[in-house]
């Protein structure tokens, strides 16, 4: 008969402990918690098979004790100024995704782009000693540093502070990304309609196009249209545009807002889509993006990897190898039928 090993649970009158995972997965007691914590320089193969054993064990950290004796608390803040969720939500996943192996905690504070607000949630998190800080947003701004006592990473909308660090999304290739997709499909007459101009999205989104369009010698057909984000906006710079351009034969817009109202206009005004006008979108918002009719062509964001990405920064600084600097991510176009039938 074979003695009891770690494996063997079943019986078992005491807690599994992390020497049993340790012992299960071949490792040492101290790999086994970095593994677990998804600290410490590690191969992946080697945090895979901990996990593993802690799965198959049914091991449960010990949050107390493991935070006395790594003097961390094993959570996270995500502070954001979007109430409505649109681009913090797939950030809050990211960061879950990445945070969720070494058992880390995520705190949402929703500061509703309120100063005050977001200092008493600031003060709530140090109060709980957080081990860091995600601070994110519906603009791509750059933002005012928070004052935090902990390391900060910020994802989508960065930081003022160069040294900071920050995760943002590559705006400029994603808009020259749609402009070449229409002048391949072999659009000449090329319009862009977009959000405010004090937004500085729209106007690095449009920056982008123009310098584009110029360079390819297609130049663009009319200046930028800048209004509001909405449908509503996109259907009154379409009554805008053809007065001024009959024979435009592409839009590319600054949001899928926008062009959602750009393409319910066009069809209203007996313009087919795409035949008579391509129309591309920017964010891949699936709620706009699928429900338009045609689908849009449109750049995605990878808010989703935004996150994640944003998370391991942060895990590094608290682990003491903080990255400075700004990390751009790339874009990509999505092509659906508003351009392509």
């Amino acid at each position: 008969m074979e003695p009891a090993g770690p494996a063997a649970s079943a019986g078992r009158t005491r807690p599994v402990r992390i020497v049993d995972v340790a012992a299960l997965a071949g490792v040492a007691p101290g790999t086994a918690s970095k593994a677990l914590s998804g600290s410490g320089q590690l191969r992946a193969e080697t945090r895979e098979r901990v996990r593993r054993a802690a799965d198959q064990l049914g091991f449960v950290p010990d949050g107390v004790g493991r935070a006395l004796s790594s003097g961390r608390s094993f959570t996270v803040g995500l502070l954001t100024t979007d109430s409505i969720g649109r681009f913090t939500l797939p950030v809050v996943l990211g960061v879950e995704d990445a945070l969720g192996a070494g058992d880390v905690a995520v705190l949402l504070c929703d500061t509703r782009d309120d100063p005050l607000r977001e200092r008493h949630h600031l003060r709530s998190l140090a109060s709980r000693r957080v081990d860091g800080i995600v601070v994110t947003g519906r603009r791509t701004d750059p933002r005012t540093p928070v004052s935090a006592d902990v390391p900060v990473v910020y994802a989508f909308q960065p930081s003022r502070r160069e040294e900071d660090t920050s995760v943002v999304v590559d705006e400029r290739g994603g808009a020259v990304a749609a402009l070449a997709h229409l002048l391949a499909l072999g659009r000449t007459r090329v319009a862009h309609i977009t959000g405010s101009s004090r937004h500085a999205a729209a106007r690095s989104r449009a920056e982008a196009v123009v310098d584009a369009a110029a360079s390819a010698g297609r130049p663009l057909v009319v200046d930028p249209l800048h209004g509001a984000w909405s449908e509503e906006w996109g259907r009154r710079a379409v009554d805008l545009l053809v007065r001024q351009v009959p024979d435009v034969d592409a839009v590319s817009c600054g949001s899928d807002q926008i062009a959602r109202g750009v393409v319910d206009r066009l069809r209203e005004l007996g313009r087919t889509v795409p035949d008579d006008v391509a129309v591309t979108g920017f964010d891949d918002w699936d709620v706009m993006a699928l429900a338009s009719r045609p689908p849009l062509t449109t750049v995605g964001l990878q808010m989703h990897e935004v996150g994640r990405t944003a998370a391991r920064l942060l895990l590094e600084a608290v682990d003491g190898r903080p990255q400075p600097g700004t990390v751009v991510l790339p874009t990509h176009l999505v092509v659906r039928g508003s351009t392509v039938a």
